[in-house]
């Protein structure tokens, strides 16, 4: 994985740039996460890849180190209640704008994960499959999945019934299991439980 795309942008005169990329879309519970990552040149060869393809110790080696090597990054949410008053889509997209806002230096440029942007106020690029093409996404994709599951575990120790170490607050049959046997929590995401037998 290269500078490819960052390059581009820095070639238009847009540098530094920060890549983006979410994690937490598709689960039950738990807020959706999003991380943003400007990258110093020249770590090729870190071995960062789209975080889904990696394993979990793999993760979080590189997640220390991404943090230890970025220029700048940061790490932010939205939380259930807001993914279920403006949907997830926009949650997610708020979740990227505070991480961009949060940025210790101000990005010219920026590069998200997928084929929509969340309404940057700066000039945006959007590349499907971002995570596996692109080393600012990558980095931030690995950053946004490990502090979700880092978070998902304290969770887990709050809500012990849901067993969310297991399952993430992914909808698999023990998650849902878990729900029909001890109703809904306050950290579950009603919008996507609508559909639910909750008796």
């Amino acid at each position: 994985m290269t500078y490819e795309y960052e390059n581009a942008l820095a070639a238009k005169g847009l540098s530094p740039v920060c890549g983006i990329d979410e994690a937490g879309r598709g689960p039950l519970a738990g807020p959706v996460f999003a991380a943003a990552v400007i990258l110093p040149p020249g770590l090729e060869d870190l071995g960062l890849n789209d975080s889904k393809k990696l394993s979990e110790k793999k993760r979080d080696a590189l997640f220390d180190l991404i943090r230890e090597k970025a220029l700048a990054f940061c790490v932010a949410s939205a939380d259930e209640a807001e993914i279920d008053e403006m949907n997830i889509l926009n949650a997610t997209f708020l979740a990227m704008r505070r991480a961009v806002e949060g940025l210790a230096l101000s990005p010219a440029g920026a590069l998200v994960d997928g084929n929509r942007a969340p309404g940057l106020s700066i000039p945006t690029e959007t590349i499907v499959k971002g995570d596996a093409k692109c080393i600012s996404i990558a980095a931030a994709s690995i950053l946004a999945k490990v502090s979700r599951d880092h978070y998902m575990l304290e969770l887990d120790r709050l809500y012990p019934a849901y067993q969310f170490a297991k399952h993430k607050g992914y909808p698999t049959a023990l998650h849902y299991e878990m729900i029909k046997t001890h109703g809904v929590s306050p950290v579950h995401r009603r919008s996507f439980l609508k559909t639910l037998d909750r008796h």
